[in-house]
């Protein structure tokens, strides 16, 4: 009842804020893991195996640090508002033009300027946000803001449950343009971030000497996003092609990464709106460890019922680590390089674990895919709640 009452004070143009960055990062969302239902029929298409297709996943997540940096940079001089519908519409369009990939090669091509494109909707909407709203809110929020990564990832398992049998992998791309009509939403409903609306006038610090001058936390901030990507991309994105070798046709696949993303959102919201109350370490942490014992169920299961139960609560701890991100970087940031600081960490981090689709394949492809997520996802886990327990916590700061 807490929560709500303060969700209550939130006022319209605070939820036109948080609706538009959290559809923005759910379509974001979306965009990328339609590709990880298709690595298989990829592969068919062109003559290949999965871990060639898969580069192209791997070189999605290398490329978004440098465009966090970019349009973080552009967020930080020009606005937070202007900046994030550009993103939009330019990932939008790479999507689309991904369906006319000739080869291989062009795939992977537009998949990367497609993770150029991308790396930078995260920082910037979640810099909006954190900006907008009130600090007693922000826990609550940042995990409803962080599962709109998860409502993606289920908007892609439904599109492709009733589609991909019909319209292929290409069409599956074709039916990613629809992101870009947030443009539209953004530009008639949300307001530039009050912080940044106060300062507009005032000479603007460099973001890139302000990034290097707190070299500290910056580095403590990517290995914390390193440890948090090898969680979340080992534990989904070969998740779909672990189901299908186990002999799961669309359906079945579809059903049970259905489920796994309610207990993404499910973990998300709990564990965000928790971090409010004992603080943003401690709710990472506690979500970090629940995912051990869940391990067994998650990856050597043998029947779809228990592997959609143990996916449902592998999420709850993945996601719910993750909820609690969008406001604990935010508050971490320095002071003038908040429209770059958190998307840079965070993307960075993707860029140190974009190896994982690859590593994944090829540990599955000597033993099992089985074996292959239950070590990254043990692993990270343990390695994200230590490093978690040894950092910094700013909860509640103003973001001014």
């Amino acid at each position: 009842m807490g929560v709500l009452a303060e969700l209550r004070e939130l006022n319209r143009d605070q939820w036109s804020a948080v609706v538009a960055s959290f559809l923005g990062w759910t379509l974001d969302a979306f965009d990328f893991f339609l590709l990880v239902f298709m690595l298989k029929a990829v592969a068919a298409e062109f003559g290949t195996d999965v871990p060639h297709v898969a580069l192209a996943v791997t070189l999605t997540l290398a490329a978004r640090p440098f465009g966090a940096l970019l349009f973080g940079w552009l967020a930080d001089k020009h606005g937070r508002r202007p900046i994030l519908m550009i993103d939009i519409l330019l990932y939008s369009v790479l999507e689309f033009l991904s369906a006319f990939a000739p080869s291989l090669t062009a795939l992977i091509v537009l998949r990367t300027l497609f993770g150029f494109a991308m790396g930078g909707e995260w920082g910037i909407g979640a810099s909006l946000v954190m900006e907008s709203i009130p600090a007693n809110t922000r826990g609550i929020i940042s995990g409803l803001l962080q599962e709109g990564y998860a409502v993606g990832y289920l908007l892609a398992t439904i599109v492709y449950y009733f589609l991909f049998d019909t319209i292929g992998w290409r069409g599956m791309f074709m039916v990613g343009i629809a992101p870009a009509l947030l443009v539209v939403v953004i530009r008639f409903w949300v307001k530039e971030s009050p912080a940044f609306e106060a300062k507009r006038d005032e000479p603007k610090p460099n973001p890139f000497r302000l990034l290097f001058g707190h070299w500290k936390i910056a580095l403590y901030v990517i290995v914390l996003m390193t440890a948090f990507n090898f969680f979340s991309h080992g534990t989904q994105d070969l998740y779909p092609t672990f189901l299908q070798n186990k002999g799961y046709g669309t359906h079945e696949t579809g059903i049970i990464t259905a489920i796994m993303n309610v207990g993404a959102i499910t973990g998300g919201l709990i564990f965000g709106a928790l971090s409010d109350r004992i603080g943003r370490r401690w709710s990472i942490i506690a979500a970090a460890l629940l995912a051990l014992p869940v391990l067994p169920l998650w990856a050597f299961s043998h029947t779809a019922a228990l592997l959609a139960v143990g996916a449902f609560l592998m999420q709850v701890a993945v996601q719910g680590a993750w909820g609690v991100v969008p406001a604990h970087l935010n508050e971490l940031s320095p002071e003038g390089a908040r429209g770059m600081f958190p998307g840079f960490a965070y993307q960075a981090g993707n860029l140190i674990a974009s190896v994982n689709a690859r590593w994944q394949a090829g540990i599955a492809k000597e033993t099992s895919y089985a074996h292959a997520l239950a070590m990254i996802a043990g692993v990270t886990a343990v390695v994200l709640a230590i490093w978690t327990f040894l950092g910094p916590e700013r909860k509640g700061v103003k973001l001014d």
